[in-house]
């Protein structure tokens, strides 16, 4: 009997690694635990005459109460640990104890999916399975304070529920050899010709507790396939190639830069003379005598102002070929906004007042403010004013 289960679970083994065909997540520790409990009936296996009644198969019945705990560590293998109980009945113990809890069973037990082993796992339980559990243990009967070791082999019709198939609803027909049956310490023994064992019917629910693959079971692995492989690596040398070209780009750039960088040390070691200093030296020579100047926070030309732009209108008229620009300024108080506009607005009235009044031609006059300044004079007074440039002088 033995040998049948070694040569049991050796096959089992055999099929379980080569249904492992589909790629798994790896199974941590805390991973694929799951606990669970049962009820049931059990009754003996042999028949048994307890003073001259009949005590055996189908007759003398115990009610049963199971827990269990357990990992499976494959999709096919696992462990669990089972504990059932056994209670007196109504009309016959099955052992014939009078205290209320009969005996109990405690047994290691390999746990073996035949419907993945034989059809593979798909990536998540099916509705329904067959499992296979053999082990044994430890059996202990109360009363008559007999103990043994046992063996059990059960097969489990189950159904996996829930959208997560986190519960599993399973009916068990299962035998127990040795205890909780009168007791001898060799499970595998006969006495008498007759098996010392129980056979038990259960209903079980087990719950699946969450794994490190965000499920509750084992999760199929995403693989490539050898096309998607190659084309991967076609890919990265075709980035590579990219990088070398981009590497000879970046080096011709750096010999630019460095370039670049000696003719902008050439310049900047000459001697320095800007355009604006350039232009300030014409536009000095080129600026006529005669200046409006307004008061402070003022934009229209007053009396004074208007002497000095009747000469410039006089020298445009002796001068029809000539054109004016037209400067204004402000003074240094007040923010620079204020003063950009009190300055273009002075150019552009002293414009108005030389088309309007000395009809002056406008095409002849251009305006630019230029803002508060106290380059004019030290005296704020002098630098609120329009000063006139011969644009025919610049040249």
């Amino acid at each position: 009997m033995k040998k049948l289960f070694l040569m049991l679970a050796a096959g089992m083994l055999t099929v379980s690694a080569s249904a492992q065909k589909t790629a798994i997540t790896a199974n941590k520790a805390g991973d694929n635990w799951y606990v669970g409990a049962n009820v049931g009936m059990a009754t003996p296996v042999a028949k048994y005459d307890v003073n001259g009644e009949d005590w055996g198969r189908l007759k003398g019945f115990a009610p049963k109460l199971g827990v269990r705990v357990g990992k499976n560590l494959t999709t096919v293998f696992g462990l669990a640990l089972d504990a059932d109980f056994y209670f007196e009945s109504s009309k016959k113990s099955m052992m014939k104890q009078k205290t209320f809890i009969d005996a109990i069973n405690v047994d290691l037990l390999g746990t073996f999916n035949l419907s993945n082993a034989f059809a593979g796992y798909k990536g998540e339980p099916r509705a329904f399975e067959v499992i296979a559990l053999v082990g044994g243990g430890y059996s202990h009967t109360y009363g008559c304070s007999n103990s043994g070791l046992n063996a059990k082999g059960a097969f489990d019709f189950a159904f996996n529920l829930g959208a997560n198939k986190a519960w599993q609803l399973y009916i068990e027909p299962a035998v127990v050899l040795g205890q909780p049956t009168p007791a001898w310490r060799n499970p595998f023994r006969k006495l008498n010709d007759k098996w010392n064992a129980i056979g038990q019917l259960s209903i079980g629910l087990n719950y699946k507790f969450g794994t490190s693959n965000d499920t509750h079971n084992f999760k199929k692995e995403q693989l490539r396939d050898q096309a998607e492989i190659d084309g991967l690596n076609a890919k990265i040398n075709e980035l590579r190639a990219d990088n070398k070209a981009k590497d000879g780009k970046i080096a011709a750039d750096g010999r630019t830069i460095a370039d670049l960088k000696a003719q902008l040390a050439n310049c900047q070691s000459r001697p320095a003379q800007t355009i604006v200093e350039e232009r300030i030296i014409k536009e000095t020579n080129a600026t006529l005598q005669p200046i409006v100047i307004f008061r402070q926070g003022k934009t229209t030309v007053d009396a004074a102002g208007l002497a000095s732009c009747e000469m410039v209108a006089k020298y445009m008229k002796n001068h029809p070929d000539c054109r004016v620009k037209i400067q204004g300024f402000a003074s240094p108080e007040g923010s620079k906004e204020v003063n950009d506009r009190i300055a273009k607005q002075r150019a552009e009235s002293v414009k108005n007042v030389l088309v309007k009044k000395y009809k002056i031609a406008a095409s002849r006059l251009e305006t630019e403010g230029l803002g508060a300044t106290d380059k004019l004079s030290s005296e704020n007074d002098f630098n609120r004013v329009a000063k006139f440039i011969d644009l025919s002088n610049l040249k």
